[in-house]
């Protein structure tokens, strides 16, 4: 018999503190939650939530709409194994029997900015796109974003406490970097097509100029043709001089003539052959 006085334990469901108490449907998770959660069912820190880790989580998934002294009874075994297999079937996209971090910010409802994060199979239409969702985070414009105001340190490969330009890159892909194709690599002749082709991508808004995030992201695919490894500083440098060299009239943009002498002189440096004759 218990002693008198003795308080009796109750269940302790991790994943009720973030329903919300009037509707019971979850709140947004921001991307310091969705990391405490993350680090809690991933109890042996090998990057997947799987086994007992899995099934613990599901349980509480599920129990946590219920009364605060529910227990993890509240899901037989049987109804825990069905919901397993419904779980990972709609949920397990490469069909592991795991769950990992990005399938896990799909399943809880995230806050846009830090779900972004999460688009290996909807990459950005371009590099334009990537350098506005890189100013969302980069609010200082130091040129890194600190990885443990973000809870990214999972992400973070040098393990120097940021994100930098490159690293960021590898996370939100670009559907194509236009630039990688033969055409810029000497292996064929850059006609007038191109130069228009490339004009016509960069130029987001159709405004005649490549300038602010559409300059960031022309910068950013050159780069990389040469680069993998880079940050901002390498950015700013490299924009410094394509400017002095081919913003003729010194507005830091590039319409299309200055856009055209660019490509001139990367074909003469490079040793590609360059037609602006040919369509």
């Amino acid at each position: 018999m218990a002693a008198k006085g003795a308080k009796k334990d109750k269940y302790d469901n991790f994943m009720r503190q973030f329903r919300d108490q009037s509707t019971k449907g979850w709140k947004p998770f921001t991307a310091g939650q969705f990391m405490d959660v993350w680090r809690h069912y991933d109890a042996d820190g090998n990057g997947f939530i799987e086994g007992k880790e899995l099934d613990g989580f599901l349980r509480e998934f599920v129990s946590s709409v219920v009364s605060t002294d529910a227990g993890p009874q509240v899901v037989s075994d049987a109804s825990l194994k069905n919901m397993k297999e419904l779980f990972l079937d709609a949920y397990d996209e490469n069909r592991d029997n795991k769950i990992e971090m990005s399938e896990l910010a799909q399943i809880l409802p995230m806050e846009e900015s830090f779900l972004l994060l999460f688009r290996k199979d909807n990459p950005l239409e371009s590099s334009a796109e990537f350098m506005k969702i890189w100013r969302e985070f980069d609010k200082d414009a130091s040129g890194y974003i600190e990885a443990d105001e973000l809870k990214l340190q999972l992400f973070d490969s040098n393990k120097d406490g940021k994100l930098q330009f490159s690293e960021m890159a590898k996370l939100l892909p670009v559907k194509e970097n236009f630039l990688c194709r033969p055409i810029f690599k000497q292996n064929a002749k850059i006609t007038m097509r191109d130069v228009d082709r490339v004009f016509q991508l960069y130029d987001r808004d159709g405004n005649g100029c490549i300038e602010n995030d559409e300059l960031s992201g022309f910068l950013k695919d050159l780069i990389e043709l040469v680069n993998e490894d880079y940050d901002a500083n390498d950015l700013k440098e490299f924009k410094e001089a394509i400017l002095k060299f081919c913003d003729t009239n010194s507005d830091g943009k590039l319409d299309q003539q200055e856009l055209t002498l660019f490509i001139m002189r990367y074909a003469h440096a490079s040793g590609t052959e360059i037609d602006l004759d040919s369509k």
